[in-house]
């Protein structure tokens, strides 16, 4: 025990220095210990859930978060107008800055989180490996050296073996990284993820590591407080990754066993008291098919996946963080802790998984979460996307006694939730959680890569699914009369549709039957329908003898459509007019693909390109996404700037053929 140093920091009113879901998320503990909350928001999220939930809000500035959420001024202003006494940084934006860490400390707040020195020494990766080595602690090999030129780059890569890992120093969040297979392709993935990472941390410093070819990555919770204790709470299985980033946790892993757990949380619990830790954390590590087990960062904070560690232990890590921050000891003993059941949390997020992950932004139309399940969300029906931030809007996480169990409860929640108006990546998390490599546990990081066709492939009544569309298209269409139940006397023919389901055109006729029932002819197939009730939101059919139903919204000549948990997005064209060009490049022009922000320009006007060389990078949602010349050609202009932000369809570049 270090009795000497305790210090009793009491506080009242907490300042959350974050947005959406995370802030809520704070909010919750905090009311529970009878401390007041105060949000902040920008611009764009004026009139956000977090925002009318919280006791005070205060308007940080615009809406790009160096403008608001990464304004380190205005936080501190917020907190002192509004007369918190301490700073909850949730996870993301500011969470392990120790710039904003010090400053919380010199305005007198209490900054609920580890000391800027913990911080400063674990958020510096290649810092951080020295540190970790000295603890005992094994590492991946690699480069962490200051001599950061592009031919001393590739030399150390040589030296280390392709394949590597390129990570920026400051890094995070599957930003600033590039896994690199050969020396011919090393210098641009370089230079990609120096941008990425000067863009998202003011760093474009990078490391080099070893790639440890299909790894499970394996996280430990560790708490520590200012009384010398020091626990962990088990593992997370995160390994089920797209661009670095998590989509699947899980806890426990479905490969460590209590054996190495207990090796790995001995050495992750030898860290924090060898840095005098205080409050949440995380060690990540890399586990390879052996059972050996290397360290990659620590994360000085909460993370987005702790709701499962929560399921497993009964534990409220946000409380414990409270608790922590006013000076308390940690409320439990390394042997207290026991593990119950099995719990999987996956990331809702609006972006396209066939377009890439391309993030999405927009209103969502109409949002229902299922009863019985935990959701972590800040969203309402009508809510605003903005294109400013993460494209995680929601996690949706599951416990039960088994992994089976857990695994069908999540499936079972994701088919009752309902997001219309936004694309997300609902359909693509339940093809994973279905896939019988995760069924199995079997999930390494390269799983979405290995099973990327079979996760992606429409569900196998894509089908009868555009038959639906043209069934609702028909019975909600408002210029029809209304649907009514019944035979019909009226002469029956068929109804010419054209429409546009999951990106491609679809031709199709509906007929009203006399005998009251409905016939939709598409690409060759009938399908026979019997409407039993229609509602607002509803429908409930009967089709070659099966009962069954869908939810819905009809917004004008746009369907949204969710048929047992898959959602369709439909656009009535029969009445419209033909498309004009093309806006896939094929015309010389580059489009802007989504809102986002000029992170680089690869080419000047004169040049000669060929279709599929980089022309552009884009960062939106905290993603690169590198635009392509959809032809050969001489670019003929470009008509933005780097540091620019855009909004989706804006021309960016034009190519003359040439």
């Amino acid at each position: 025990m270090r009795n000497g140093s305790v210090q009793h920091r009491p506080f009242f009113k907490v300042l959350i220095a974050n947005r959406g879901e995370i802030a809520l998320r704070v909010m919750r503990s905090a009311r529970k210990l009878g401390l007041g909350v105060v949000a902040v928001y920008s611009d764009a999220d004026r009139d956000a859930l977090h925002v009318r939930q919280a006791d005070q809000a205060v308007r940080i500035g615009e809406a790009l978060p160096a403008q608001s959420y990464l304004n380190i001024p205005a936080i501190i202003a917020a907190a002192k107008a509004s007369g918190a006494d301490a700073v909850h940084p949730g996870y993301g934006f500011l969470a392990e800055n120790e710039d904003f860490a010090q400053a919380c400390k010199d305005a007198g707040l209490v900054f609920i989180g580890p000391s800027p020195q913990a911080i400063e020494a674990m958020g510096n990766k290649a810092g951080a490996k020295e540190i970790m080595r000295k603890a005992g602690v094994p590492c991946v090999p690699g480069y962490q050296g200051l001599e950061q030129g592009d031919e001393v780059m590739l030399a150390e890569a040589r030296k280390i073996g392709f394949p590597v890992m390129i990570k920026a120093v400051a890094g995070g969040g599957g930003r600033g990284m590039r896994l690199v297979t050969d020396a011919a392709s090393f210098p641009d993935a370089l230079r990609s993820a120096r941008s990425e990472a000067k863009a998202a941390f003011g760093d474009a410093t990078v490391i080099l590591e070893r790639a440890i070819q299909n790894p499970r990555h394996i996280e430990i919770q560790v708490f520590g407080d200012n009384h010398g204790n020091a626990i962990h709470l088990g593992e997370r299985d995160c390994s089920v990754q797209r661009r670095h980033q998590k989509l699947i946790e899980e806890a426990p892993s479905p490969a460590v066993t209590p054996e190495l757990r207990a090796r790995m949380g001995e050495v992750a619990v030898a860290a924090v008291k060898a840095l005098r830790y205080e409050g949440a954390g995380t060690l990540e590590f890399l586990l390879d098919a052996s059972g050996e087990f290397y360290f990659m960062e620590m994360n000085t904070r909460l993370q987005v996946e702790h709701p499962v560690t929560e399921a497993i232990t009964g534990l409220d890590l946000v409380e414990l963080q409270l608790r922590v921050a006013r000076g308390e000891q940690l409320p439990v003993r390394q042997q207290d802790i026991r593990f119950a059941g099995h719990a999987i949390e996956v990331r809702l997020c609006s972006e396209d998984a066939a377009q890439d992950f391309m993030p999405q932004s927009g209103s969502m139309a109409r949002w229902q979460v299922p009863d019985g399940i935990r959701v972590e969300h800040a969203l309402q029906s009508g809510s605003e996307i903005p294109p400013f931030y993460d494209s995680m809007i929601a996690k949706v996480i599951s416990h039960g006694a088994t992994r089976e169990e857990a695994r069908g409860r999540l499936i079972v929640g994701l088919e009752q939730l309902t997001a219309f108006g936004v694309t997300t990546n609902q359909a693509f998390l339940m093809s994973c959680l279905r896939h019988p490599g995760f069924a199995r546990g079997e999930a390494t990081t390269a799983f979405i890569g290995a099973h990327r066709d079979e996760l992606l492939a429409p569900p196998a009544d894509a089908a009868f699914g555009t038959a639906l569309a043209g069934l609702l298209l028909y019975v909600t269409n408002p210029r029809a009369p209304s649907w009514r139940g019944g035979r019909s006397l009226s002469a029956t023919f068929p109804l010419p549709a054209k429409i546009e389901i999951a990106g491609q055109a679809r031709e199709l006729e509906v007929t009203r039957e006399r005998d009251g029932g409905y016939t939709v002819a598409t690409d060759g197939r009938q399908d026979k329908f019997e409407i039993d009730q229609l509602d607002p939101d509803a429908i409930r059919f009967r089709n070659d003898g099966m009962m069954d139903s869908a939810k819905f919204l009809r917004d004008g000549d746009r369907l949204y459509l969710q048929h047992r948990g898959f959602p369709l997005a439909v656009t009535d064209f029969t009445l419209a007019a033909p498309k004009a060009a093309a806006t896939n490049g094929g015309d010389g022009k580059v489009r802007a693909a989504m809102n986002g922000r000029v992170v680089a320009v690869l080419v000047k006007p004169g040049d000669r390109v060929a279709a599929g060389q980089p022309v552009l990078t884009l960062e939106a949602m905290k993603m690169e996404h590198v635009h392509k010349a959809g032809i050969d050609g001489v670019v003929a202009a470009i008509d933005v700037t780097e540091g620019e932000q855009v909004t989706t369809g804006r021309i960016v570049a034009e190519i003359g053929a040439g």
